[in-house]
């Protein structure tokens, strides 16, 4: 009787959780779907992932297929029209979709995991350890984002890669100071006190207690530093230190369409708009994110 009794109370408990979990996750999409323009940011976020993923279905056109129309303006066989050299400006914004994302992806992923490597070790640890390291992330703050990675970029090369590489150790103190803030909260909570008292080790801690508890404010300020991320790769290929010829890159697309501004407008009109719109996109999303996430937001 008691093990059945004991069996049966420890159902009713996992029910519990599952309906307290099913009704958190119901509230955060209530609460999401108030937010206009947190939908419109989803949406854009969506479109942009389904064309980076779909693009050879959509495009036309090879992206350094090169046509006999050049500079030719939007008409039915070239939506967007065509470059200087006859490739077809839709299906290279197109295909910079997926160059895009994957800039954006990688040079977050760098600066969140650095971030929070030497965010989480200067809050646990404390003492010199975080005064080396914020030390460190205030001389980095120092220098303009843009400038930091122009200087990373002339050290390594240009090149795309070196562009997600550059973008991504900029924006780590950010994320430092972010994860620094958070651990600095969290290790003084009693579970992470109990935790140490029956001997967990700091590895045990940190990944089982510390992390868990600071990745949501992280994620949002990821999601909304992608944008950036983004912005910063674009504006890096412009002045030539990013994307190299024939990579459809936004940002480089623009660099080549500036001599034909006044005549060819639809070769730096298009691939600006697509910019614009996913910086847009992303940081509508975030900002979304942050509201439903952020306690100290929420209705």
């Amino acid at each position: 009787m008691v093990t059945h009794a004991g069996t049966v109370d420890h159902g009713d408990a996992l029910l519990g959780v599952e309906r307290t979990e099913r009704g958190r996750s119901a509230r955060l999409r209530a609460r999401f779907v108030r937010r206009p323009g947190a939908l419109v940011g989803a949406a854009v976020v969506l479109l942009f992932v389904v064309t980076a993923l779909v693009a050879p279905v959509i495009a036309p056109y090879a992206p350094d297929e090169v046509t006999r129309a050049r500079r030719e303006a939007p008409s039915a066989s070239h939506l967007f029209g065509t470059d200087e050299l006859g490739r077809d400006v839709f299906s290279r914004v197109v295909f910079g979709a997926r160059v895009s994302l994957r800039v954006g992806l990688v040079s977050i992923g760098i600066a969140l995991t650095g971030g929070i490597l030497l965010g989480v070790v200067a809050g646990y640890f404390g003492g010199w350890t975080d005064a080396l390291i914020m030390r460190a992330m205030d001389i980095m703050l120092a220098f303009p984002g843009i400038l930091l990675a122009i200087a990373i970029v002339a050290i390594l090369g240009p090149s795309l890669f070196n562009v997600m590489i550059a973008v991504g150790i900029e924006a780590i103190p950010v994320y430092a100071r972010t994860a620094r803030a958070s651990t600095l909260s969290v290790k003084e909570q009693e579970y992470v006190a109990g935790a140490r008292s029956m001997g967990a080790g700091h590895g045990r801690i940190l990944l089982r207690h510390i992390l868990p508890n600071i990745i949501a404010p992280l994620i949002v300020l990821a999601t909304i530093g992608v944008a950036g991320s983004i912005l910063a790769a674009a504006g890096l290929s412009y002045i030539g230190l990013g994307a190299q010829p024939p990579t459809p890159e936004w940002g480089a697309m623009l660099n080549s369409s500036r001599t034909y501004l006044r005549d060819s407008w639809w070769m730096a009109t298009f691939p600006g708009l697509a910019i614009m719109l996913v910086v847009l996109g992303l940081n509508l999303f975030g900002d979304g994110l942050r509201d439903i996430l952020d306690p100290r937001l929420r209705d």
